[in-house]
């Protein structure tokens, strides 16, 4: 298992009673979305912020972080993407645990935010937990290897897919696809569709995202 290297905004009130993880995107850093807790966290005073780098250097891009190769980025098979993705979901587990003890926080206070490629790790990791986290905000992602999740889900945290209709990088239909998978497993799924809106988080995605981790964690 790697270390990740993180950032860390703490709780406005000085005691953290829950917690926020940010999960970047591909060929990006945490640093990249840890920016979002200056909007988030005025209203979540006691939510403690956490944004981990990807363990990886990005072959797309090598100024930013990948967690595991896309082929039609930069080439790489289709094993070697499904390897990635459970070496790096081996190294987002072994974090959120270390994280979540460093606090003396239990999982019921975590909610993981995604952002595209963090999307799909917070996806595919938060159902094969032992204990259910209090919910996931999947943004411009998609479910990786939809038809195991049946077989592998341990259990069913509340997930809120949030999608941009004019989204040119993962294509919209995902955030159907995703939820269709979601809801025959029986996941509490909910949607918020980001009008006009590419490949990004557009103003009233973060509002809706921002209601969804209140609501969960009851802060």
């Amino acid at each position: 298992m790697r270390e990740l290297k993180f950032g860390r905004v703490a709780a406005a009130s000085g005691q953290a009673r829950a917690m926020v993880v940010f999960v970047h995107g591909y060929g990006a850093d945490g640093a990249d979305l840890l920016g979002l807790a200056d909007s988030l966290g005025p209203h979540l005073p006691d939510v403690v912020f956490y944004a981990p780098d990807a363990p990886e250097a990005c072959a797309g891009n090598p100024f930013g972080r990948q967690w595991f190769g896309i082929p039609r980025f930069d080439g790489s098979s289709e094993a070697d993407a499904t390897a990635g993705l459970d070496r790096a979901a081996e190294d987002l587990n072994g974090f959120l645990d270390a994280r979540l003890a460093a606090e003396g926080l239990a999982p019921e206070v975590l909610v993981l935010l995604g952002f595209s490629q963090g999307a799909m790790m917070s996806l595919h990791v938060a159902p094969r937990r032992n204990q259910a986290i209090a919910g996931v905000v999947a943004i411009s992602g998609k479910l990786m290897l939809p038809d195991l999740l049946q077989a592998e889900a341990q259990v069913k945290p509340e997930v809120l897919l949030v999608h941009g209709d004019q989204d040119p990088v993962v294509p919209f239909d995902e955030m159907q696809a995703a939820g269709n998978a979601l809801v025959a497993t029986g996941f509490a799924t909910y949607g918020h569709v980001m009008k006009g809106t590419g490949h990004g988080i557009a103003p009233d995605g973060l509002q809706v995202a921002l209601s969804f981790i209140a609501d969960r964690l009851g802060v």
